[in-house]
């Protein structure tokens, strides 16, 4: 005798089998409730693993515009240290000729020499005016 298998069945299985005996008819509803476990466990982890995926897709987004909010703040301070170092710049040559304490150097000897380390009177004869960048 043919029965036909229950609703749900894999498509792999035949859509007859034989009447099962009992004893494998008991095994047959073990392995269905076993199979259908499995599924409903493997359900669970692919959504659990969509859901750990989107939320790291989304931390990546959170992190890219952070680092390019930053990046923008860094390059505006960079361009504001650029223009103050070119006005300090174009200020210390307009002193320079007027300095009597110092004879011509470059600007490295200036910025290295003992001579403007060590000479607290050099810095009280020789004051420039730079209030444009004082904040």
């Amino acid at each position: 005798m043919w029965l036909v298998m229950a609703h749900g069945s894999d498509s792999n299985d035949s859509s007859y089998a034989k009447s099962p005996s009992p004893a494998s008819s008991r095994q047959g509803s073990t392995d269905n409730i076993k199979k259908v476990m499995r599924r409903e466990k493997n359900r669970i982890a692919a959504q659990k693993s969509r859901m750990r995926q989107t939320q790291k897709a989304d931390s990546l987004h959170l992190e890219s515009e952070n680092l390019e909010k930053e990046n923008t703040a860094l390059r505006k301070e960079v361009k504001r240290l650029t223009e103050e170092a070119k006005y300090l710049s174009s200020v210390l040559t307009t002193h320079e000729p007027l300095c009597t304490g110092l004879a011509p150097q470059t600007t490295h000897d200036l910025l290295y020499s003992p001579h403007h380390h060590g000479s607290s009177a050099f810095h009280h004869q020789h004051s420039i005016a730079v209030s444009h960048y004082q904040h």
